[in-house]
């Protein structure tokens, strides 16, 4: 049996007020060795399987019951921020420093009513600790809507702009919940991540803090 494989395929159209449209089709035929071919291919279904299987089985080793897509250990991701106030916060601002990150959004409930935790049991206490760092970034709203929230729970530490979650699902799968606080070492690593507002978690985050900060 013998596979023929087009190469060419050359199209010319003539037209004439005389003429109806006349269009000729000149195919160039190459003989191809259909053993050859056939083991080109498998190889590289095979190829594509093996790399289709890996990754679905990565996802599913990565993505926690919580939603996450980090642990407690791996490295703090590169962090570039906008603060409300025009700020930018690089990943050089956050070296050397104990850092808390909280996500939230204007239209989570649970989100207001851990925020004001936050202020008390944390900014409050530590925002003036050169090694600390604290932000709260807001998933996906416009800059106006962040700061109406940020008043509207009454919290002074800094907020952080999220546009379209870039910076949240570095952390967490798509269509995960909003509220989480991640808490990172001195030296950049991941060592707590909360969910929703437990006050047990929430007890055990800033004892975690105080730690840290002796």
């Amino acid at each position: 049996m013998v596979l023929y494989k087009c190469v060419q395929i050359v199209l010319s159209i003539s037209m004439a007020k005389s003429k109806p449209l006349v269009t000729e089709y000149h195919f160039i035929l190459d003989e191809v060795d259909t053993g050859k071919l056939y083991l080109y291919t498998m190889h590289h279904i095979i190829l594509i399987s093996i790399s289709i299987a890996l990754s679905l089985q990565s996802f599913a080793q990565t993505v926690d019951d919580r939603g996450y897509i980090v642990k407690v250990g791996d490295a703090l991701p590169a962090l570039n921020m906008t603060l409300t106030d025009g700020t930018q916060v690089s990943p050089d601002h956050l070296k050397g420093k104990v850092v808390l990150i909280q996500f939230t959004a204007s239209w989570c409930g649970i989100c207001r009513k851990e925020m004001p935790h936050l202020e008390k049991d944390v900014w409050l206490k530590y925002k003036d600790h050169p090694d600390f760092f604290m932000v709260g970034i807001d998933l996906d709203e416009p800059l106006e809507k962040v700061i109406s929230f940020g008043e509207s729970v009454g919290i002074t530490y800094p907020l952080a702009l999220d546009p379209r979650g870039k910076l949240f699902y570095q952390f967490a799968a798509q269509n995960s919940g909003v509220t989480r606080n991640i808490l990172s070492d001195r030296d950049g690593n991941i060592i707590m991540l909360t969910r929703l507002f437990d006050q047990e978690e929430f007890n055990q985050m800033t004892a975690e803090i105080e730690e840290q900060l002796e």
